[in-house]
């Protein structure tokens, strides 16, 4: 959702929910739901605990639309930030268990613990590529791609021009790619 018309669109959708509009929560959950969820998995090992604070984020967003200002910053942005406060909040209070889920298999379809075993050994190659990434490169595609941060946004929070920024971000993917390729 980096398009302008989509930012208007999730702008408009805040507006309308400040205003109790339940239709625009809806559509506003239906477009950015996904997104919030994947910072809250990744911030907290559990995900009963990703999906309770993905819950308690949209009602905070229900009841604080109103708030929101587009002067101020993108939507998805805004979102993001709730998402990541909610997500320390839980931390902070140690009211989960921080430790990983069970991989859960079914007994029943013997192909799905192949396809867990092969997603497990992706995410290991994907770990140890990005661990042979030259450390801005790394940083700024963790937070692009794992935070939905936009370039201009990463430009502006390291103080580089954004032509460095999105070199920086090629550069690494190019890296990333050819150590996944090997």
């Amino acid at each position: 959702m980096a398009a302008s018309h989509d930012i208007e669109r999730l702008s408009q959708l805040l507006e309308a929910v400040g205003r109790a509009d339940e239709h625009a929560f809806e559509q506003l959950y239906q477009l950015t739901s996904a997104k919030l969820f994947g910072i809250c998995k990744r911030m907290l090992a559990r995900r009963q605990d990703a999906e309770d604070v993905l819950q308690e984020i949209y009602i905070l967003v229900w009841r604080k639309a109103g708030q929101y200002d587009g002067q101020l910053g993108n939507p998805i942005t805004w979102l993001a930030m709730l998402a990541r406060n909610k997500c320390i909040d839980r931390i902070r209070s140690g009211g989960f268990d921080n430790h990983l889920d069970p991989v859960e298999l079914d007994d029943q379809d013997p192909l799905n613990a192949d396809a867990t075993l092969d997603q497990d050994g992706v995410q290991r190659r994907l770990k140890t590529c990005m661990s042979t990434l030259q450390e801005k490169h790394r940083t700024v595609i963790q937070i692009a791609f794992f935070d939905g941060c936009t370039y201009d946004d990463l430009a502006k929070r390291t103080g580089v021009p954004l032509g460095t920024m999105k070199s920086w971000i090629r550069r690494g993917l190019q890296s990333l790619k050819a150590c996944l390729e090997k």
